[in-house]
């Protein structure tokens, strides 16, 4: 008994070693590129700004993205799905290259005018640059699996300033309803490292204020259970929306980099007759708004219309801040008809669609409680909840699994993707 205790502390001692220094190097790696990513996108932010005009520009910017992922970087052009499908069935390394195109392509996006994010870039350069790894490390595929789950964390809470919430969406994302254990602390030591260094990098994240939350009472929990409703049925409006317009210019334009070309042309003119330019890029300012002014009830949907419309045309960023504005200003726009502080609505709204269209709800809780605090947290939590069971089978990522169906009516689809389910929904029933 004494020597299996002995050999077992020893195994674990050489587990915490050995992943501590493997999962540190990826967030190391991570944070390093993500500061990379923040700081370039504070610039063509603020040079966009500067000469608002360049938005006329956008479908050229668009077709030069187009072109470079056409000639360069078909093998990478899945993005976030690359990471995740070679997470449930290993192949291939993923190439070097998706990270610096991944990198120019989403610099161009922002800084011609395109309605993305950023959170999507720091995950691919997170996942790519830890999938070199298992090549210097000669790593097996369980092994490789945890490495790429690293990376997704390590990119998340880099960017995001969220280490925990980083660390469960590595968890979370791949196959919702199910979590892998296995990666807990490899995902954790990842985000806590990718955060820390992009903080040693001089980068400073938004801080977000919710002054006053109240007791939660029978009235507030009903009142946030239908707000999380409402949450979540957006969440799969954006999802949607965003999958057909996909398809629509897939099955229209033959050649690639023409759909980022006609899409750049549709913002461009949307742009103009709307006359600002608060609904393109990640929209910070118009996120710090929602959380201490009134703003006009359609914000939210001109975001989603706005970026469905470039990220299913081909522009290169990410999903998640675009959620991030889409919820709080939903949110905001909501307020004054539950009774709730306008900022803790806002909040709630800001993590409760991401919840619903990333299908990470205890990701999400975690969030709001590292942006809020945690008075805010119950709120929070009872909007994510609702919000994903509310979103139905959909999602922002083609390639997510479904690990345990949010309905035992859907129980059929359990271990099919997202993908699966929306191309042949009647033959993926049979096959099961």
């Amino acid at each position: 008994m004494t020597n299996w205790i002995r050999f077992g502390w020893v195994k674990a001692m050489f587990y915490l070693v050995k992943w501590c220094s493997i999962a540190g190097t990826i967030g190391i790696l991570a944070g390093t590129t993500s500061a990379a990513l923040l700081f370039s996108l504070d610039w063509a932010t603020g040079w966009r700004e500067s000469h608002r005009q360049i938005v006329m520009l956008l479908p050229l910017g668009g077709l030069l993205s187009g072109l470079i992922y056409h000639y360069l970087g078909r093998s990478v052009e899945a993005g976030n799905n690359l990471l995740l499908e070679e997470i449930h069935d290993p192949q291939r390394v993923i190439p070097l290259r998706m990270a610096p195109l991944v990198l120019l392509g989403t610099t161009i996006s922002h800084l011609f005018g395109a309605s993305v994010g950023r959170e999507g870039t720091a995950v691919q350069m997170g996942g790519a640059l830890a999938d070199r790894l298992t090549q210097i490390l000669r790593l097996d595929g369980t092994e490789r699996r945890l490495v790429l789950m690293a990376g997704i964390s390590g990119g998340v809470a880099s960017v995001f300033g969220t280490p925990l919430a980083g660390m469960l969406f590595g968890l979370e994302v791949l196959a919702f309803g199910k979590l892998r254990y296995d990666g807990l602390f490899p995902c954790l030591v990842a985000a806590i490292a990718g955060d820390r260094i992009t903080l040693a990098w001089g980068l400073h994240r938004q801080v977000y204020q919710i002054p006053l939350v109240p007791q939660l009472t029978l009235r507030g929990l009903l009142t946030a259970i239908v707000a999380g409703t409402i949450f979540g049925l957006t969440a799969q409006v954006f999802a949607a929306l965003t999958q057909r317009i996909g398809s629509y210019f897939t099955a229209k334009i033959s050649y690639p980099p023409l759909r980022p070309f006609v899409g750049g042309i549709l913002v461009a003119i949307a742009i103009q007759l709307l006359g600002t330019t608060k609904y393109i890029g990640l929209g910070i300012p118009t996120i710090v708004s929602a959380f201490d002014s009134q703003l006009p009830p359609w914000d939210f949907a001109a975001k989603i219309g706005l970026t469905a419309l470039s990220l299913g045309t081909g522009f290169k960023g990410g999903e998640v801040t675009p959620l991030f504005y889409i919820g709080a200003t939903l949110g905001n726009a909501i307020a004054p008809l539950t009774g709730l502080p306008a900022p803790l609505v806002a909040g709630m709204g800001f993590v409760g669609v991401f919840a619903g269209a990333a299908n990470t709800p205890l990701a999400a809780i975690l969030m709001a409680i590292e942006l809020f605090g945690s008075p805010a947290g119950s709120y929070a939590a009872i909007a994510c909840v609702c919000s994903y069971l509310c979103s139905g089978h959909s999602s922002i990522y083609h390639s997510q699994r479904i690990g345990a169906s949010k309905y035992t009516a859907l129980k059929h689809q359990e271990g099919l993707s997202i993908r699966a389910i929306k191309v042949a929904p009647t033959a993926a029933k049979k096959s099961n």
